[in-house]
């Protein structure tokens, strides 16, 4: 058993972290292996030619590694080393998006990713942790620069403020918008938003975000095909996309009961996508209603930790950080399951750690371990 009167590095940094939300991380992790044998073992057989069982599980154990090392190494970092990390986050996966203009690895119509040779990789999933420890730095920065007020002060729009951000990540976003990733945009959009009302921004102007939000659904509904099939698909109109997928997603959680099917589990195996965007129908037809509410129950105790953590910040920059993870992580967790459950339409997007999805499970890997190491840091200050 580690004790607190030893003198070690590591003993230290146990006792500094948030133990709670590492252990819960780390838990859902092991959750995701187990899930790249259930559900990646029949999307396997469904490939031509078939493969085998152990296929997705294989080809993910090398993010696993990553990702994990990612996790422990970046909890080490001291806050001016998290700041150095996402900086070159930001600027490498910039570069990233860029060459999804020039030379893009279309998937399922999405040019959304770059082809490196030993890997395919979305930087839109890799900005994640940059952009909001970028953004957490710069509320904090602007705030020093026009205290009182960040949003209206005249100081806050000279050039070293909100229009150096909105140059730094506005094209980013943008080039998401092109890709086309309606999905991750919204989810961009989100946190930011969230982040900045944390930042103070008064509350009269979430009736007006929710309508700038409403319009632009409109304008994409009209504008892009694939929004406008989806949605329509989603409602079972005419001129919409196929709902097959949806309606298996609900077939298999409302076949897996309480208790689950096991190897009775049957309608996964024409599930499309079991391992990536339904993997929690997949889970569920498998083991069961009361397992998959367990998993939820895992995710509402990650963000309970972020929120705590949020709370008890020191710190205004860890404050957001903390409140910027939530932010995305639990939106990301509701749209993935309110997909499968039939009440959203589907947006490709992963189940945080459980998904199958390197670029994904590495960034959520590196903004968790991030957020780990500004915690300890704070903690004792």
């Amino acid at each position: 058993m580690l004790r607190r009167s030893e003198e070690s590095k590591l003993t230290s940094w146990y006792f500094e972290i948030d133990r709670r939300l590492f252990w819960c991380v780390i838990a859902l992790i092991f959750v995701g292996m187990w899930a790249m044998v259930s559900a990646g073992s029949v999307a396997a057989e469904r490939m031509n030619p078939p493969q085998p069982w152990h296929f997705f599980l294989l080809k993910a154990i090398p993010f696993y590694i990553l990702g994990l090392i990612t996790l422990l190494v970046s909890s080490f970092l001291s806050k001016r080393q998290v700041f150095a990390v996402a900086f070159v986050n930001v600027v490498i996966c910039g570069l990233l998006l860029i060459a999804t203009l020039v030379m893009p690895a279309a998937v399922k119509g999405s040019a959304r990713w770059v082809n490196l040779g030993f890997a395919s990789v979305m930087p839109s999933d890799l900005l994640k942790p940059g952009f909001i420890i970028l953004t957490a730095w710069f509320l904090t920065r602007i705030e020093k620069l026009a205290p009182g007020d960040i949003f209206f002060a005249k100081r806050a729009w000279k050039w070293d403020g909100w229009p150096a951000y909105l140059a730094l990540f506005l094209p980013a976003i943008l080039i998401i918008l092109t890709h086309p990733d309606f999905g991750s945009f919204v989810l961009y959009l989100i946190v930011f938003a969230s982040m900045i009302f944390l930042a103070g921004l008064p509350m009269y102007f979430l009736p007006i975000f929710a309508g700038v939000g409403a319009s632009g659904g409109v304008f994409a509904f009209f504008t892009m095909s694939h929004v406008r099939m989806r949605v329509l698909g989603f409602l079972g109109l005419a001129g919409g996309g196929d709902n097959y997928q949806i309606k298996k997603s609900v077939e298999a959680v409302k076949h897996g009961g309480l208790f689950g099917r096991g190897e009775d589990s049957f309608i996964k195996q024409s599930l499309p996508d079991a391992h990536t965007d339904f993997v929690f129908s997949a889970i569920a037809e498998d083991s069961g209603a009361i397992i998959a509410c367990v998993l939820l129950l895992g995710f509402l105790y990650v963000m309970k930790r972020l929120a705590t953590d949020a709370t008890r910040a020191k710190d205004k920059f860890v404050f957001y950080a903390c409140g910027g993870l939530f932010a995305l992580f639990g939106t990301q967790v509701c749209i993935n399951v309110m997909s499968a459950l039939g009440l959203f339409p589907p947006k490709g997007m992963t189940l945080p750690f459980i998904s199958y999805g390197g670029s994904s499970f590495v960034a959520f890997c590196l903004m968790f371990g991030m957020i780990l190491a500004l915690v300890r840091e704070d903690k004792w200050k």
